[in-house]
């Protein structure tokens, strides 16, 4: 009967080995899954590429810019309108203006894309220092030695886009070999170029006849929306859009303003 029982004691440890080593293996497996699973979700988040630097800044100064746009898009051109009317919450930048009536308005802004391009480049200036020493950061913590040539920033509008080039900016990198990057810009899809040019041109109605019609415009240009908003001080809203993509531009005039109770 002793016998027996150590038989069946021998068959009960084996059984409890083989259960400890069905556990272990399953325990392997879910590690080397969470590894396989979690290690490239965490690549993926940083966002870095040691071979492409010109794609983390991209990535860097998208969002940034896109703001900026946006904001002065909405406020005439500025994103912090010195000389504006308050409508909706935005203070829109007055692009043509004068304080008597009948007369035409005087052009505030007779450059206007130039101006809305210098602002862009101000408004983003500790943007790109800071998109740059993180690069650098990137580099550094992957073991690399880093040597970062500052430029200048650099902003283009064109049609159907911008592009913000950082021209003269050199990166260099060593680690095992060393590799040079010496072309760093930032390209968004935004039609703020052929919005604008509409903008110049009723600003350019509103400084010689007092008025502009808006819609010659749009019959002429079947994308776009340009409404014009008149208020009580003779002050006008324009806002223009794009149909098909939502960009747009508002700005404000005042010209051949008649006193209250004449309009």
């Amino acid at each position: 009967m002793k016998k027996e029982r150590g038989i069946s004691g021998f068959s009960r440890n084996k059984k409890g080995q083989v259960t400890i080593f069905i556990i272990i293996a399953i325990l392997i497996v879910g590690i080397v899954a969470l590894i396989y699973f979690l290690i490239p979700r965490a690549e993926t988040t940083t966002g870095f590429d040691t071979q492409n630097p010109q794609g983390f800044i991209q990535n860097c100064m998208d969002d940034r810019i896109e703001e900026v746009v946006s904001t002065l898009s909405a406020q005439g051109g500025s994103v912090a309108p010195e000389f504006y009317f308050n409508y909706q919450g935005n203070s829109i930048e007055y692009l043509c203006y004068t304080n008597e009536f009948y007369r035409p308005c005087v052009i505030q802004q007779p450059v206007l894309q130039q101006h809305i391009i210098d602002k862009i480049t101000g408004n983003i200036a500790s943007d790109v220092e800071t998109c740059f020493a993180n690069l650098e950061a990137n580099y550094e913590a992957e073991g690399y030695s880093v040597n970062i040539q500052s430029g200048k920033t650099v902003v283009e509008l064109l049609p159907k886009r911008f592009i913000v080039n950082f021209t003269d900016y050199i990166l260099t990198t060593t680690k095992a070999d060393t590799a040079r990057h010496d072309s760093f810009s930032v390209v968004l899809n935004n039609n703020l170029y052929e919005l604008t040019s509409i903008a110049n041109s009723i600003i350019n109605w509103e400084e010689e006849y007092g008025d502009a019609e808006t819609t010659a415009y749009m019959i002429y240009y079947k994308d776009l929306k340009v409404e014009k908003h008149l208020q009580q001080d003779g002050t006008k809203i324009y806002i223009i859009t794009d149909r098909n993509t939502g960009d747009n531009f508002q700005f404000a005039t005042r010209s051949g303003a008649w006193p209250p109770g004449f309009g």
